[in-house]
Parts: structure tokens; C-alpha cells; sequence
């Protein structure tokens, strides 16, 4: 069968992408990225807010009005809405002709025959007279046994390594313990074996992701296995960085502090989501650490590792924000001057205890709010890439601007070991020379445009 993939929402959720079209391509099936060739379309969506919830809503709609008039057999709703909202899906897209969970990749494949069988297609036993969607729903603390043979399906030469999945960490305002179980780490070998196999395939950075890294080893070894595990992936040959993210403040050790400094392939970067400043609202949040323990961290990191890009994302309008906290928190931001920094307006989601909280606050005013800390922010960023002019660093090559040639060279666009993909900032470096997508190149910043960085290539060494 050809297979359309629609990956929607975090890079956690394109990890069970690649795990699920491992297990396709494994069945025999074939990845095919043009739509009217398609046979099956497979959506992996998110609810992790609203606005993921709507996007993935309305691409189930859109693509089952597409099954209709196309010559596609199954339409299959997999991931967080499906595991969330199965039984809706099931009696409002009816188009929807299976219906897979959070922690089923494996049954992927079955769950699309067993689809084919029930409507009788072409090629299948059955008489079609069966009603409703298939389904393959795990129990979301099962683990699936994950693939050492997945490739990346990101198109550069970056892949997400999922180390752990689930949460214990039940913050008010959060679904994630709900649709994707309890905190599991997977197995130590298995990431192994998974990095050595997309450092093999090209990958030259490995993203390590999970609901929270910090955590991870904890359930399978007994403490805290980061920066073990970081010592395993930095021996593997031919990868250049290692790049950590969700790394909950109250979670940080002196141990994985002092892996990133000892381990040159650890990029000095780590994104914190910290979500609040003030102590009443993080305690409302159901968070574990307060204003001055998230400084005395950041402090400390910044202290022992020099240079570290640190990234967070904070939560705006949340039930019983009030203008005290809302100005808490933009101190905070003006105090703390993260090198990168997101901010979502807070959404309601039912069937969390926040949902029913006193004091929700109107949506104007959260959006309001988010706006005014992503510009102070803006400020801080721009402030920061025109401080960055004068240094030089070793990039990692992401592609070339289709634009014409020119005398002086092509432009390419490049990563700073500050700068992760999608969410972050580039270097645009022009080059006479043919450089690769992948490659590594020094190179010298001699100018900021917003939040990107101009350079030139460079003899120098990296600072």
C-alpha cells in the first residue's frame, strides 16, 4: 500500500512518526509523500492544547473530505487526539476508518488490514458490512518495543532520540500523564542501538526529547541515568552534537552539569521549561520549585558552564494570574535574559484539575499578556545576537537560499550550537565554495539581523 504521513504537533510525537512508519516499511508498505497517489493517509495528531487540538481536527476533516473524492481506501487517526478522543472521532468523522493510540506503532500495520478487511476492500476478505473504525488502543503505561531501524524523518542531518515517554509530574494544567501514561524510560541498549543507527544514516546531531529528560533512568536503574547515557551516545563515531531538551529545573544535578562540560559533543544549550516566576502561580501550577530555587539553577549553570544558551517557555493567563504576577514575571524575564524564549497564553483543558479553577482569566487578556513578554523578549534576543558579533563558532549547515549566484558565492543558512531546529535562530554565511548540507564550517560573526546572525567563513578557532 501507499501511505500518506501527516505528522502534526511536538518533536516527540515525529519520533512515533518515524516508529510508525518503521513498522509500515517493515510490513511492506511504501512511504509516499504525494497525496492523490495515496491509498492510506495516516494522521498522528495532537491535543496538547487547543490550538493543537483544532489543527489536528481540522486536517482529519480535511483529509476525510479528501478520502472521499480520491481513490484512498483508509483514513487513520493515530496519536494523542485519538487516544484522548476515540470515541468522538468515532461518531463524528466517521470517515475515520482506524483509530490508533498513543502507544500503538506496533499494531499499525494489523490495525490498517483489519481496516481494509472491515470495508471490504479490493484484495481483502470480508464483506465490508462491518460499521464503526478499527482500533489498536494500548494501555497508554505500555511501552512499545521501539525500532532500532527508524530514520529521521526531519530532512536535515538532525533526529529527535526519545528516551523516555510519559510523565509523573500531573501539573494542573497538563494532559500528557493522562494520554501518554506514566513516566517509562526506555532501555539504555535500545537508544543505542537507535542513535547508532541514524548517526549511520547521516544524522550528525542527536536531539535528545522526552516529557522530561532529567528524569530518565530513574524507573529502570534506580537514579538518574542522563549523564550515563550521555557518555554512551558521545562515543558514537561520526555524531557531532548532542543537544538536551525539557530539562526540569528541580531535576538538574551536579552530575549532568558536570557530563556537559567534560563531554565536548554536549552541546551547551538546555532548554528549561520553567512556565511561571511567581510562587503563588507556580504552586497553583503544581510545581515542584519557586522563584528563587529556578534562579539559584540558572545561576549555577550559567556559572559553571560559560557561554550555555539556556531556553524556557512560560505559560501566560493562567487561573488567578494577576497583574502582581504577570509584572513578577516579566521582572523575571528582564532579570534572567534567556538566550531563547516561548510563551504560550494558557489554555483550558478539560479533564484537567486547572480546568475547574476559580479565577480564569478572559482570553484577550492572556494573549495580551503573551504578546507583551514575546516583546520584551524580543528586545532581550536582539540585544543578545548583536552581543554574539566579533565571535566565532563552529556551524552546522542546514541548506542553501535559493536565490541566484552571485560573484561573492551562494548563501547558506547554518546552526549555532545555541540554535535548535525549528524553534531557534540561523547563521547566513555566504560561501564560494559548494558546502553540504550537514557540513561543519567555522565561521565568524560580522553582523545580527533580528533574531539571525550574519558570518563569514572563518580560520579562526571557536570560542
Amino acid at each position: 500500500m501507499k501511505i500518506f504521513f501527516e505528522s502534526l504537533g511536538c518533536d516527540k510525537n515525529l519520533v512515533d512518526s518515524e516508529m510508525m512508519v518503521a513498522a509500515l516499511q517493515k510490513a511492506g508498505h511504501q512511504l509516499t509523500d504525494d497525496l492523490p497517489s495515496a491509498e492510506v493517509i495516516v494522521v498522528n495528531t495532537c491535543c496538547f492544547i487547543g490550538d493543537a487540538k483544532e489543527e489536528s481536527i481540522n486536517t482529519l476533516l480535511s483529509m476525510a473530505e479528501y478520502k472521499e473524492m480520491a481513490k484512498c481506501r483508509l483514513l487513520v487517526a493515530a496519536g494523542c487526539l485519538a487516544q484522548r478522543y476515540h470515541k468522538e472521532i468515532r461518531t463524528e468523522i466517521p470517515e475515520v476508518d482506524v483509530i490508533v493510540g498513543t502507544t500503538g506503532y506496533e499494531g499499525l500495520a494489523a490495525a490498517i488490514e483489519k481496516g481494509l478487511v472491515q470495508k471490504g476492500a479490493p484484495g481483502m476478505e470480508g464483506t465490508g458490512s462491518v460499521q464503526g473504525a478499527a482500533e489498536y488502543l494500548k494501555d497508554v503505561d505500555y511501552l512499545p518495543e521501539p525500532l532500532a531501524e527508524r530514520n529521521s524523518l526531519t530532512g536535515g542531518y538532525y533526529a529527535y532520540l526519545k528516551i523516555a515517554e510519559g510523565c509523573d509530574k500531573h501539573c494542573s494544567y497538563c494532559v500528557i500523564p493522562g494520554v501518554r501514561g506514566k513516566y517509562r524510560s526506555v532501555p539504555m541498549e535500545k537508544l543505542e542501538a537507535q542513535a547508532a543507527h541514524l548517526v549511520k544514516n547521516g544524522a550528525k546531531e542527536l536531539i535528545l526529547v522526552a516529557q522530561e529528560t532529567t528524569l530518565y533512568g530513574v524507573d529502570l536503574y534506580g537514579a538518574k541515568s542522563l549523564p550515563k547515557l550521555l557518555e554512551k551516545l558521545s562515543a558514537i563515531e561520526g555524531l557531532k552534537w548532542l543537544r538536551i531538551l525539557y530539562c526540569y529545573p528541580e531535576e538538574i544535578t551536579q552530575e549532568l552539569i558536570d557530563a556537559m562540560k567534560r563531554l565536548p559533543k554536549v552541546c551547551r544549550y538546555l532548554d528549561i521549561p520553567i512556565q511561571h516566576s511567581s510562587d503563588r502561580i507556580l504552586q497553583r501550577m503544581g510545581r515542584r520549585t519557586r522563584r528563587e530555587e529556578i534562579s539559584c539553577i540558572l545561576q549555577k549553570l550559567r556559572a559553571e558552564i560559560p557561554g550555555i544558551a539556556l531556553r524556557t517557555t512560560l505559560i501566560t493567563g493562567f487561573p488567578g494570574e494577576t497583574e502582581k504576577d504577570f509584572e513578577n514575571l516579566k521582572d523575571f524575564v528582564r532579570e534572567q535574559r534567556f538566550e531563547r524564549l516561548g510563551v504560550f497564553a494558557y489554555s483550558q483543558e478539560e479533564d484537567t484539575p486547572a480546568a475547574s479553577f476559580g479565577g480564569q482569566v478572559d482570553e484577550e487578556v492572556k494573549e495580551a499578556r503573551r504578546d507583551e513578554i514575546m516583546e520584551l523578549q524580543q528586545e532581550i534576543a536582539f540585544e543578545k545576537c548583536q552581543e554574539q558579533i566579533g565571535k566565532v563558532f563552529s556551524v552546522m549547515v542546514e541548506g542553501r537560499l535559493p536565490e541566484e549566484n552571485l560573484p561573492e558565492g551562494e548563501m547558506y543558512i547554518a546552526r549555532t550550537y545555541m540554535d535548535a531546529p525549528e524553534v531557534d535562530g540561523y547563521v547566513f554565511v555566504r560561501s564560494k565554495w559548494n558546502l553540504m548540507s550537514g557540513d561543519f564550517i567555522t565561521v565568524k560573526v560580522i553582523g545580527a539581523d533580528g533574531y539571525d546572525l550574519i558570518g563569514e567563513i572563518s580560520d579562526g578557532e571557536e570560542e
